[in-house]
């Protein structure tokens, strides 16, 4: 530890320092609290620019505070804010984050021309007819025929998966990353799933091999895919 008052501590780790600041103090008393530990000697002997890290704990910033810490931060020599984070957040991105959270699910088939595009998880029990496309921000579970195409992970995440009773797609995409065939068996395969390995490639494995490499799908997957 490198500094410690009443609303503030300092501590060092291997990446920089980490600010731990009161929430329980009013802001302004926190900036005279923050100024203060921010002086100690040991900072002051510092060469190398140091990246901070601030935790807010339960406290949440207005925009015009949160540029009053940076810019306090920023006055003192070598100190660079790399991150602020507090264990609140607002009502709307709350929502955001519930609605990405969420699994849509939608009993239909897909037809060719027809497109579908959901904020969260998609669980389709239906096909997906050649020249039909469904897209999500989450996995795409199919419980049907897949042999249009398919995007999961949309807006960027590559730990999205594609799963489907049976795989024959026109193209599968993960992220930016796509797939088309003929890369697959001509004939399809059934309980399969796509997604990004180790090579940043997307590929075609066993439902098996796919739990072990993303453990936070096994409950859904033995509740939706074999109950």
């Amino acid at each position: 530890m490198i500094g410690k008052n009443q609303y503030v501590t300092i501590k060092g780790t291997r990446d920089g320092l980490t600010l731990y600041l009161d929430d329980s103090c009013s802001f302004d008393t926190l900036l005279k609290e923050l100024d203060k530990a921010l002086s100690y000697d040991e900072l002051d002997v510092v060469e190398s620019l140091v990246r901070i890290n601030v935790q807010l704990g339960n406290r949440l910033l207005h925009s015009d505070q949160e540029d009053q810490l940076r810019q306090l931060i920023r006055q003192k020599n070598k100190l660079v804010i790399q991150d602020i984070e507090s264990n609140v957040i607002l009502k709307e991105d709350a929502l955001r984050w519930k609605e990405e959270s969420e699994i849509q699910v939608l009993t239909k088939t897909v037809r060719s021309g027809q497109v579908i595009e959901v904020t969260g998880d998609l669980l389709l029990i239906g096909d997906v007819n050649p020249g039909g496309t469904v897209k999500a921000t989450g996995n795409i579970f199919i419980m049907g025929s897949l042999q249009g195409i398919a995007h999961a992970g949309m807006k960027g995440n590559v730990s999205a998966v594609i799963m489907a009773s049976y795989m024959n797609p026109v193209q599968l995409r993960i992220s930016d990353l796509y797939s088309r065939s003929p890369d697959y068996e001509t004939e399809g395969v059934y309980m399969e799933c796509g997604y990004i390995d180790d090579s940043n490639k997307i590929i075609i494995d066993r439902l098996q091999v796919v739990a072990k490499k993303r453990p936070e799908l096994n409950g859904f997957e033995r509740s939706v895919l074999n109950g």
